[in-house]
């Protein structure tokens, strides 16, 4: 029987390399409408698909495509699932308790990393330190650089069960990266995983891009993140 990915050793552990294409706009913050238009689901093959822990085997059809800019990183989330809720509306409030798409991403090799969360109608909250132990969320001023294009609107929204798609386009600037400073990512390599989850939903979920081993829920383990690599 093959190992699910909760069993899966840490060392030597396959990592996921993904290429993150550069895309030019006519200035440094671009409408996120066409931000939107350039992610698209023609390009948007990368799965968040990745069952860690078997008590929760829940699965919705989650996927994301990226790109970047001389200023900022685009991401854009295509949702299908059963359960839906949507309540938590201010910067830095309990997104993952909702309908909510992560990115996390360490930019340089001093272990720390951001935790990037939104909710289905935009709502972000952004933390940051080296590991679950130490990370604290950033300054509201700095998490309202966030910008977020939410396919089902801003208001909040009960919870819900049926067919239910969405998609979420988030605009994320460089000066987000507070402990560190970006000019550039043309040519570098990241390390990062995407996550899909949902606390408070009927059936809650947690589902990754790349495997994260770990006997419990956790997405805050920074050793198993996969690879960015910026073209």
């Amino acid at each position: 029987m093959p190992l699910s990915s909760a069993q899966l050793p840490l060392h030597g552990m396959k990592y996921f390399d993904l290429e993150v294409r550069k895309e030019s706009f006519p200035d440094n913050f671009p409408e996120l409408h066409l931000i939107s238009e350039t992610l698209n689901p023609v390009r948007a093959g990368n799965l968040i698909n990745i069952i860690n822990w078997k008590q929760f085997s829940y699965k919705p059809l989650v996927k994301f495509d990226i790109c970047y800019s001389r200023s900022e990183i685009y991401i854009k989330y295509y949702v299908r699932e059963k359960y839906f809720r949507a309540l938590n509306t201010g910067i830095n409030s309990r997104v993952w308790e909702d309908s909510c798409v992560e990115f996390f991403i360490s930019p340089s090799d001093d272990k720390i990393y951001y935790n990037i969360e939104f909710n289905a109608i935009g709502a972000c909250y952004i933390g940051a330190g080296t590991g679950r132990h130490d990370n604290k969320a950033l300054k509201s001023e700095i998490v309202s650089l966030v910008r977020t294009l939410p396919s089902v609107g801003t208001v909040p929204i009960e919870d819900k069960e049926g067919d239910i798609y969405w998609e979420l386009t988030a605009a994320i600037p460089f000066e987000v990266f507070v402990y560190h400073r970006i000019r550039s990512l043309e040519g570098k390599t990241l390390q990062a995983n995407f996550y899909k989850c949902g606390d408070k939903l009927k059936i809650p979920h947690y589902l990754s891009w790349h495997p994260v081993v770990f006997p419990v829920p956790d997405f805050h383990r920074p050793e198993c993140f996969g690879r960015l690599k910026f073209v």
